[in-house]
C-alpha cells in the first residue's frame, strides 16, 4: 500500500508516520509537508535512510504538487492544518486557506486520480462547547473559534465531495492531544518547558475550562485501525476523562516538584468552556485508549526534560 500523509512532519502526523512504518513492513509513504513553524524535519530525522518513506516539501494548496502525488498513491491521509486557536484569532485568513481550500485541492486531486476514499483528520472543537454530557458524531457542528470554524469548513467540503462525486471518506474528531514532539505553543508542552526553565505556567482565566486529553499514540492507533479496516464515516476519538485546565497544571507542577508555579492570565477571546465527545462508536470497533493520563504526563515531562535541544530554539517566553 502506498499512501500520502500530509502534514507528516507535524506533531500528530509525524507520530502517525512512525506508527505506520512500524506496523506495516510493506507500506510506502509520501510525506508532504510545508514545513511551517510547527512542521519540523527534526520530527522525522530518524527516517532519513528509510526507503519506504519519501519526504516532499510542499503546500497542500499547491495544485500541481498535490496532483502529481495523488497519481502515485492510493490514499491521502490529511493531517495538514493550521491548528492553534490563539493564532487563528490573530490571523483567521491563513486558517481558512489551509484548512478549507487546501482540503478541497486534496479532494479534487484524489478524485481525479481515481482514489476510492479520503481520510481527513479533524478535531472535537468543531462541535463547540457543551456544558454537560458528550457530543455524538451526528450532532450539529457549532464551532466558535476561527480555527474550529476552518476545520468544520474542511469537513463540509469532504462531505460535499462524498455526496456529490462519490468519493468515500473517513473523518476523525479527536480531543486534545499531548505527548512528545508537540510545539511549545500548546498548553501542556508550554507548561512543561516553562517549568523546566523555572517559569510559571500561564493559565487562562481561572483555569476552570474543561478538556478531554488523549495521548498522541492512542490517537494514532485509532486512526491506524480505521484506515487499515477501511471504516468510513465520522469517528470521535478521546478518553471521556474530562478535566479542568488548572488540574492539568497542578499535575505538572507536582511532577516537576514545584509549588506556586501557576500564573493566571487574561482569558482567551471566545474561550470554549467545555469539550466532551462520546467515543462509543469507535469503542465498538475494539479500540480503547491505553495511556493513562498521569503516566502519559510524566512520560511527556521526561521527554521534554531530555530533549532540550529540540524545543529550546522554538520556545516562546510567556
Amino acid at each position: 500500500m502506498k499512501i500520502c500523509i500530509t502534514g507528516g512532519c507535524g506533531f500528530i502526523g509525524s507520530h502517525f508516520v512512525h506508527l505506520a512504518l512500524e506496523k506495516d513492513p510493506e507500506i510506502e509513504i509520501i510525506n508532504l509537508d510545508k514545513l511551517t513553524y510547527a512542521g519540523r524535519l527534526e520530527n522525522i530525522k530518524d527516517l532519513k535512510c528509510e526507503k519506504r518513506h519519501k519526504f516532499i516539501k510542499g503546500d497542500i494548496c499547491d495544485k500541481e504538487i498535490v496532483k502529481k502525488i495523488c497519481k502515485e498513491v492510493e490514499l491521502v491521509v490529511n493531517f495538514a492544518a493550521e491548528t492553534h486557536v490563539d493564532r487563528s484569532i490573530m490571523s483567521a485568513g491563513e486558517f481558512v486557506k489551509t484548512d478549507v481550500l487546501g482540503v478541497q485541492i486534496l479532494l479534487q486531486a484524489a478524485l481525479d486520480a481515481g482514489h476510492e476514499r479520503f481520510f481527513h483528520i479533524s478535531t472535537d472543537e468543531v462541535y463547540g462547547s457543551i456544558k454537560e454530557g458528550y457530543f455524538k458524531e451526528e450532532d450539529k457542528l457549532k464551532p466558535n473559534s476561527p480555527y474550529a470554524a476552518s476545520k468544520a469548513g474542511g469537513e463540509l467540503i469532504v462531505r460535499a465531495y462524498e455526496k456529490t462525486y462519490g468519493l468515500k471518506s473517513t473523518i476523525t474528531r479527536s480531543s486534545n492531544n499531548y505527548g512528545p514532539n508537540q510545539h511549545p505553543e500548546k498548553f501542556i508542552p508550554r507548561a512543561i518547558t516553562n517549568l523546566l526553565r523555572n517559569m510559571k505556567i500561564p493559565v487562562y482565566g481561572k483555569g476552570e475550562n474543561v478538556r478531554d486529553w488523549i495521548h498522541v499514540c492512542d490517537n494514532c492507533e485509532a486512526i491506524w485501525m480505521l484506515m487499515k479496516g477501511k471504516h468510513l464515516g465520522v469517528y470521535n476519538i478521546g478518553t471521556m476523562s474530562n478535566l479542568q485546565n488548572i488540574k492539568i497544571a497542578e499535575k505538572l507542577t507536582k511532577i516537576a516538584e514545584k509549588d506556586n508555579y501557576i500564573n493566571y492570565v487574561e482569558d482567551r477571546k471566545g474561550h470554549d468552556w467545555r469539550y466532551g465527545i462520546d467515543t462509543k462508536k469507535i469503542s465498538e470497533l475494539g479500540w480503547k485508549p491505553k495511556v493513562e493520563l498521569d503516566v502519559g504526563l510524566k512520560q511527556t515531562f521526561e521527554w521534554y526534560k531530555k530533549n532540550v535541544d529540540w524545543w529550546q530554539p522554538i520556545v516562546v517566553d510567556r
